[in-house]
Protein backbone atom coordinates (compact mmCIF):
# COMPACT_ATOMS: atom_id res chain seq x y z
CA UNK A 1 0.00 0.00 0.00
CA UNK A 2 1.50 3.34 -1.04
CA UNK A 3 1.29 6.58 0.93
CA UNK A 4 -1.58 7.84 -1.26
CA UNK A 5 -3.59 4.71 -0.53
CA UNK A 6 -3.55 4.99 3.26
CA UNK A 7 -3.82 7.51 6.07
CA UNK A 8 -2.09 7.32 9.44
CA UNK A 9 -4.08 7.77 12.62
CA UNK A 10 -3.27 7.82 16.33
CA UNK A 11 -5.38 6.40 19.15
CA UNK A 12 -5.19 7.69 22.72
CA UNK A 13 -6.23 5.30 25.49
CA UNK A 14 -6.65 4.68 29.18
CA UNK A 15 -3.79 2.48 30.39
CA UNK A 16 -5.56 1.20 33.50
CA UNK A 17 -6.23 -2.23 31.96
CA UNK A 18 -4.12 -3.69 29.13
CA UNK A 19 -3.32 -0.66 26.97
CA UNK A 20 0.36 0.10 26.42
CA UNK A 21 -0.12 3.78 25.49
CA UNK A 22 -0.64 5.53 22.14
CA UNK A 23 -1.40 3.30 19.15
CA UNK A 24 -0.51 4.08 15.53
CA UNK A 25 -2.61 2.68 12.68
CA UNK A 26 -2.78 2.83 8.90
CA UNK A 27 -6.24 3.13 7.38
CA UNK A 28 -6.89 1.77 3.90
CA UNK A 29 -8.48 4.75 2.14
CA UNK A 30 -10.70 2.56 -0.02
CA UNK A 31 -12.05 0.15 2.62
CA UNK A 32 -11.59 1.90 5.96
CA UNK A 33 -9.79 -1.15 7.37
CA UNK A 34 -7.18 -0.38 10.05
CA UNK A 35 -3.75 -2.00 10.37
CA UNK A 36 -1.65 -1.52 13.50
CA UNK A 37 1.76 0.05 12.88
CA UNK A 38 3.19 0.67 16.34
CA UNK A 39 2.49 1.46 19.96
CA UNK A 40 4.28 4.02 22.12
CA UNK A 41 4.49 3.40 25.86
CA UNK A 42 5.97 5.28 28.78
CA UNK A 43 2.93 7.48 29.32
CA UNK A 44 -0.01 6.90 31.66
CA UNK A 45 -3.55 7.51 30.36
CA UNK A 46 -2.72 9.35 27.11
CA UNK A 47 -6.43 9.94 26.61
CA UNK A 48 -6.50 12.93 24.31
CA UNK A 49 -4.21 13.89 21.43
CA UNK A 50 -3.51 16.90 19.24
CA UNK A 51 -1.32 17.45 16.18
CA UNK A 52 0.94 20.34 15.22
CA UNK A 53 -0.27 22.23 12.12
CA UNK A 54 2.57 20.79 10.02
CA UNK A 55 1.88 17.22 11.27
CA UNK A 56 5.46 16.87 12.51
CA UNK A 57 4.57 16.48 16.20
CA UNK A 58 1.88 14.90 18.33
CA UNK A 59 0.97 16.14 21.81
CA UNK A 60 -0.79 13.94 24.36
CA UNK A 61 -2.24 14.63 27.78
CA UNK A 62 -1.33 12.26 30.59
CA UNK A 63 -4.68 12.19 32.40
CA UNK A 64 -3.23 11.85 35.88
CA UNK A 65 -3.61 13.74 39.14
CA UNK A 66 0.02 13.89 40.25
CA UNK A 67 3.11 14.86 38.29
CA UNK A 68 6.50 15.94 39.56
CA UNK A 69 5.35 15.67 43.16
CA UNK A 70 2.47 18.12 42.78
CA UNK A 71 -1.25 18.03 42.03
CA UNK A 72 -0.99 18.15 38.26
CA UNK A 73 -1.28 16.26 35.03
CA UNK A 74 1.17 16.40 32.14
CA UNK A 75 1.51 16.91 28.39
CA UNK A 76 3.97 14.85 26.34
CA UNK A 77 5.53 15.85 23.03
CA UNK A 78 6.42 13.31 20.30
CA UNK A 79 7.93 13.70 16.86
CA UNK A 80 6.21 11.81 14.04
CA UNK A 81 8.03 9.77 11.40
CA UNK A 82 6.57 10.92 8.06
CA UNK A 83 7.25 7.50 6.54
CA UNK A 84 5.97 5.11 9.22
CA UNK A 85 3.86 7.32 11.49
CA UNK A 86 5.85 6.04 14.48
CA UNK A 87 6.35 8.33 17.48
CA UNK A 88 9.57 9.37 19.21
CA UNK A 89 9.45 10.93 22.67
CA UNK A 90 10.64 14.56 22.88
CA UNK A 91 9.75 15.87 26.36
CA UNK A 92 6.98 16.50 28.88
CA UNK A 93 5.67 19.36 31.02
CA UNK A 94 3.24 19.85 33.88
CA UNK A 95 -0.26 21.19 33.15
CA UNK A 96 -0.50 22.98 36.51
CA UNK A 97 -3.72 21.22 37.51
CA UNK A 98 -4.91 17.62 37.90
CA UNK A 99 -6.79 15.48 35.39
CA UNK A 100 -6.07 17.05 31.98
CA UNK A 101 -8.62 15.72 29.51
CA UNK A 102 -8.31 17.78 26.30
CA UNK A 103 -5.79 19.88 24.41
CA UNK A 104 -5.35 21.75 21.17
CA UNK A 105 -2.55 23.43 19.23
CA UNK A 106 -2.97 26.95 17.85
CA UNK A 107 -2.79 27.45 14.08
CA UNK A 108 0.72 28.97 14.19
CA UNK A 109 2.08 25.90 16.01
CA UNK A 110 3.42 28.09 18.83
CA UNK A 111 1.20 27.06 21.74
CA UNK A 112 -0.52 24.05 23.28
CA UNK A 113 -3.68 24.87 25.26
CA UNK A 114 -4.92 22.32 27.83
CA UNK A 115 -8.13 21.77 29.83
CA UNK A 116 -7.67 20.26 33.30
CA UNK A 117 -10.95 18.54 34.16
CA UNK A 118 -10.28 17.58 37.77
CA UNK A 119 -8.62 20.89 38.55
CA UNK A 120 -11.18 23.03 36.72
CA UNK A 121 -8.47 25.07 35.01
CA UNK A 122 -6.83 25.74 31.66
CA UNK A 123 -3.21 26.43 30.78
CA UNK A 124 -1.00 27.40 27.84
CA UNK A 125 2.42 25.89 27.13
CA UNK A 126 4.81 27.30 24.51
CA UNK A 127 6.11 25.06 21.72
CA UNK A 128 9.80 25.54 20.98
CA UNK A 129 11.29 25.44 17.48
CA UNK A 130 12.20 21.76 17.85
CA UNK A 131 8.62 20.80 18.83
CA UNK A 132 9.44 20.41 22.52
CA UNK A 133 7.27 22.00 25.19
CA UNK A 134 8.28 24.87 27.45
CA UNK A 135 6.91 25.52 30.93
CA UNK A 136 3.44 27.02 31.40
CA UNK A 137 3.08 30.58 30.08
CA UNK A 138 -0.50 31.01 31.32
CA UNK A 139 -2.70 29.34 33.92
CA UNK A 140 -6.32 30.23 34.66
CA UNK A 141 -8.33 28.70 37.49
CA UNK A 142 -12.07 28.63 36.87
CA UNK A 143 -14.38 29.48 39.78
CA UNK A 144 -18.01 28.45 40.18
CA UNK A 145 -20.53 25.62 40.31
CA UNK A 146 -24.01 24.72 39.13
CA UNK A 147 -27.14 22.77 40.04
CA UNK A 148 -26.04 19.12 39.94
CA UNK A 149 -24.60 18.36 43.42
CA UNK A 150 -22.70 15.27 42.23
CA UNK A 151 -21.19 16.52 38.97
CA UNK A 152 -21.19 20.32 39.27
CA UNK A 153 -19.98 21.07 42.79
CA UNK A 154 -16.89 22.80 41.33
CA UNK A 155 -15.42 23.78 37.95
CA UNK A 156 -14.58 21.05 35.44
CA UNK A 157 -12.99 22.47 32.28
CA UNK A 158 -13.69 19.87 29.61
CA UNK A 159 -12.23 21.11 26.34
CA UNK A 160 -10.36 23.99 24.71
CA UNK A 161 -11.19 25.08 21.17
CA UNK A 162 -9.72 27.75 18.90
CA UNK A 163 -11.88 29.71 16.49
CA UNK A 164 -11.14 29.53 12.74
CA UNK A 165 -9.25 32.84 12.92
CA UNK A 166 -6.92 31.61 15.71
CA UNK A 167 -8.00 34.50 17.92
CA UNK A 168 -10.46 33.21 20.53
CA UNK A 169 -10.38 30.17 22.80
CA UNK A 170 -13.67 28.58 23.87
CA UNK A 171 -13.52 26.42 26.99
CA UNK A 172 -16.73 24.56 27.93
CA UNK A 173 -16.79 24.00 31.70
CA UNK A 174 -19.10 21.15 32.72
CA UNK A 175 -19.13 22.17 36.37
CA UNK A 176 -20.15 25.78 35.75
CA UNK A 177 -22.59 25.35 32.83
CA UNK A 178 -20.61 27.99 30.95
CA UNK A 179 -18.52 28.19 27.81
CA UNK A 180 -15.66 30.49 28.84
CA UNK A 181 -14.22 32.78 26.15
CA UNK A 182 -10.62 34.02 26.07
CA UNK A 183 -8.41 35.90 23.65
CA UNK A 184 -5.00 34.36 22.94
CA UNK A 185 -1.96 36.62 22.73
CA UNK A 186 0.22 34.78 20.22
CA UNK A 187 3.39 36.63 21.20
CA UNK A 188 3.28 36.03 24.95
CA UNK A 189 1.10 32.92 25.18
CA UNK A 190 -1.14 34.75 27.67
CA UNK A 191 -4.94 34.65 27.80
CA UNK A 192 -7.23 37.63 28.31
CA UNK A 193 -10.88 37.25 29.36
CA UNK A 194 -13.04 38.23 26.43
CA UNK A 195 -15.95 40.69 26.59
CA UNK A 196 -18.32 38.86 26.85
CA UNK A 197 -16.29 36.48 29.04
CA UNK A 198 -18.65 33.50 28.68
CA UNK A 199 -21.98 32.20 27.45
CA UNK A 200 -24.34 30.38 29.83
CA UNK A 201 -26.09 27.13 28.90
CA UNK A 202 -29.11 25.54 30.60
CA UNK A 203 -28.65 24.68 34.30
CA UNK A 204 -27.45 21.09 34.65
CA UNK A 205 -26.54 20.74 30.95
CA UNK A 206 -22.82 20.18 31.55
CA UNK A 207 -21.09 21.52 28.38
CA UNK A 208 -18.29 19.25 27.18
CA UNK A 209 -17.08 19.41 23.53
CA UNK A 210 -17.39 22.23 21.00
CA UNK A 211 -17.23 22.65 17.21
CA UNK A 212 -17.37 25.49 14.69
CA UNK A 213 -19.34 25.18 11.48
CA UNK A 214 -17.18 25.44 8.32
CA UNK A 215 -19.11 28.54 7.22
CA UNK A 216 -17.60 30.51 10.11
CA UNK A 217 -20.87 31.93 11.48
CA UNK A 218 -22.12 29.21 13.87
CA UNK A 219 -20.87 26.97 16.64
CA UNK A 220 -22.22 24.01 18.61
CA UNK A 221 -21.60 22.65 22.10
CA UNK A 222 -22.35 19.10 23.23
CA UNK A 223 -23.79 18.93 26.75
CA UNK A 224 -22.72 15.78 28.61
CA UNK A 225 -25.19 15.67 31.50
CA UNK A 226 -28.22 17.00 29.64
CA UNK A 227 -27.64 14.84 26.53
CA UNK A 228 -28.22 17.80 24.24
CA UNK A 229 -26.55 19.92 21.56
CA UNK A 230 -26.82 23.69 21.78
CA UNK A 231 -26.45 25.76 18.61
CA UNK A 232 -25.11 29.32 18.61
CA UNK A 233 -24.74 32.18 16.20
CA UNK A 234 -21.09 33.22 16.39
CA UNK A 235 -19.74 36.73 15.92
CA UNK A 236 -16.11 36.43 14.72
CA UNK A 237 -15.49 40.10 15.55
CA UNK A 238 -16.53 40.12 19.22
CA UNK A 239 -16.24 36.38 19.86
CA UNK A 240 -19.75 36.33 21.30
CA UNK A 241 -22.08 33.33 21.13
CA UNK A 242 -25.88 33.65 20.94
CA UNK A 243 -27.92 30.49 21.54
CA UNK A 244 -30.74 29.81 19.10
CA UNK A 245 -31.52 26.09 19.54
CA UNK A 246 -31.03 23.14 21.89
CA UNK A 247 -31.92 19.59 20.81
CA UNK A 248 -31.73 16.16 22.45
CA UNK A 249 -29.30 13.47 21.31
CA UNK A 250 -31.47 10.58 22.58
CA UNK A 251 -34.74 8.90 21.56
CA UNK A 252 -37.69 10.09 23.64
CA UNK A 253 -38.44 6.54 24.73
CA UNK A 254 -34.91 5.89 26.07
CA UNK A 255 -34.99 6.02 29.89
CA UNK A 256 -31.66 4.52 30.96
CA UNK A 257 -28.54 6.46 31.92
CA UNK A 258 -26.54 7.99 29.08
CA UNK A 259 -24.04 10.82 28.70
CA UNK A 260 -22.74 12.45 25.53
CA UNK A 261 -19.03 12.50 24.74
CA UNK A 262 -17.91 13.96 21.40
CA UNK A 263 -19.25 15.88 18.41
CA UNK A 264 -17.98 16.56 14.92
CA UNK A 265 -19.29 18.34 11.84
CA UNK A 266 -18.80 16.76 8.43
CA UNK A 267 -16.39 18.73 6.18
CA UNK A 268 -19.28 19.42 3.79
CA UNK A 269 -21.05 21.33 6.59
CA UNK A 270 -24.30 19.44 6.15
CA UNK A 271 -24.22 17.01 9.08
CA UNK A 272 -23.37 17.00 12.79
CA UNK A 273 -22.64 13.83 14.77
CA UNK A 274 -22.64 13.29 18.53
CA UNK A 275 -21.73 10.17 20.54
CA UNK A 276 -23.98 8.80 23.33
CA UNK A 277 -22.39 6.72 26.11
CA UNK A 278 -25.09 4.48 27.53
CA UNK A 279 -27.35 4.53 24.50
CA UNK A 280 -24.08 3.53 22.77
CA UNK A 281 -24.88 5.31 19.55
CA UNK A 282 -24.01 8.19 17.29
CA UNK A 283 -26.78 10.76 16.88
CA UNK A 284 -27.00 12.08 13.32
CA UNK A 285 -28.24 15.62 12.68
CA UNK A 286 -28.83 17.48 9.44
CA UNK A 287 -27.74 21.13 9.51
CA UNK A 288 -29.98 23.66 7.78
CA UNK A 289 -27.71 25.55 5.35
CA UNK A 290 -29.55 28.84 5.88
CA UNK A 291 -30.25 28.90 9.62
CA UNK A 292 -27.72 26.42 11.05
CA UNK A 293 -30.59 24.67 12.82
CA UNK A 294 -30.34 20.96 13.63
CA UNK A 295 -32.80 18.24 12.65
CA UNK A 296 -32.28 14.79 14.16
CA UNK A 297 -32.22 12.18 11.39
CA UNK A 298 -31.48 9.05 13.40
CA UNK A 299 -28.93 7.00 15.30
CA UNK A 300 -26.25 4.47 14.43
CA UNK A 301 -25.22 1.84 16.99
CA UNK A 302 -21.49 1.91 17.61
CA UNK A 303 -21.53 -1.89 17.98
CA UNK A 304 -19.78 -1.54 21.33
CA UNK A 305 -19.96 0.05 24.78
CA UNK A 306 -19.25 3.62 25.84
CA UNK A 307 -18.33 5.41 22.60
CA UNK A 308 -15.95 8.25 23.42
CA UNK A 309 -14.24 10.08 20.56
CA UNK A 310 -15.65 9.85 17.07
CA UNK A 311 -13.54 10.93 14.11
CA UNK A 312 -14.14 11.66 10.44
CA UNK A 313 -11.24 10.85 8.12
CA UNK A 314 -9.74 13.69 6.04
CA UNK A 315 -11.60 12.59 2.90
CA UNK A 316 -15.00 12.64 4.66
CA UNK A 317 -15.70 9.05 3.61
CA UNK A 318 -15.37 7.25 6.95
CA UNK A 319 -16.27 7.72 10.59
CA UNK A 320 -14.51 5.83 13.38
CA UNK A 321 -16.09 5.32 16.81
CA UNK A 322 -13.89 4.52 19.83
CA UNK A 323 -15.77 2.11 22.12
CA UNK A 324 -13.91 2.55 25.41
CA UNK A 325 -15.52 -0.25 27.42
CA UNK A 326 -15.56 -2.92 24.72
CA UNK A 327 -11.98 -2.30 23.54
CA UNK A 328 -12.85 -1.63 19.93
CA UNK A 329 -12.97 0.90 17.12
CA UNK A 330 -15.88 0.50 14.73
CA UNK A 331 -15.64 1.88 11.18
CA UNK A 332 -18.59 3.36 9.27
CA UNK A 333 -18.84 4.64 5.72
CA UNK A 334 -20.60 8.02 5.50
CA UNK A 335 -23.33 8.60 2.91
CA UNK A 336 -22.41 12.11 1.77
CA UNK A 337 -25.94 12.77 0.50
CA UNK A 338 -27.93 11.73 3.60
CA UNK A 339 -25.26 11.78 6.30
CA UNK A 340 -26.31 8.33 7.46
CA UNK A 341 -23.66 5.88 8.70
CA UNK A 342 -23.24 2.55 6.92
CA UNK A 343 -21.57 -0.35 8.71
CA UNK A 344 -18.47 -1.61 6.94
CA UNK A 345 -17.93 -4.70 9.08
CA UNK A 346 -14.49 -3.44 10.07
CA UNK A 347 -13.88 -3.71 13.82
CA UNK A 348 -10.42 -3.09 15.29
CA UNK A 349 -9.40 -4.32 18.73
CA UNK A 350 -7.83 -1.51 20.79
CA UNK A 351 -7.72 -1.54 24.62
CA UNK A 352 -9.81 1.29 26.12
CA UNK A 353 -9.69 3.70 23.16
CA UNK A 354 -10.61 7.31 23.93
CA UNK A 355 -9.35 9.65 21.20
CA UNK A 356 -8.70 9.22 17.47
CA UNK A 357 -6.60 11.70 15.47
CA UNK A 358 -6.02 11.42 11.72
CA UNK A 359 -2.80 12.66 10.18
CA UNK A 360 -4.05 14.95 7.43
Amino acid sequence: MTQSQHTFLFVGTYTRTTSEGIYVYRMDNSTGVLERVAVTGGIKNPTFLALSPDNSHLYAVAEINEHGGRSSGAVYSYSISPDSGELAYVNQQSTGGPGPCHLTVDATGAHVIVANYQGGSICVLPIRNDGSLGEISEFIQHEGSSVNPRRQEEPHAHSVNLDPNNRFIYAPDLGMDKVMIYQLDLDSGNLVANKPAFVQVAPGAGPRHFAFHPNGTRAYVLNEIGNTVTAFNWDPGSGSLEEFQTVTTLPTEFSKTSHTADLHIHPNGRFLYGSNRGHDSIAIFEIDPDTGGLTLRGWASTQGRTPRNIAIDPSGQFMLAANQDSDSIFTFRINDETGMLITTGSVTEVPMPVCIKFLA
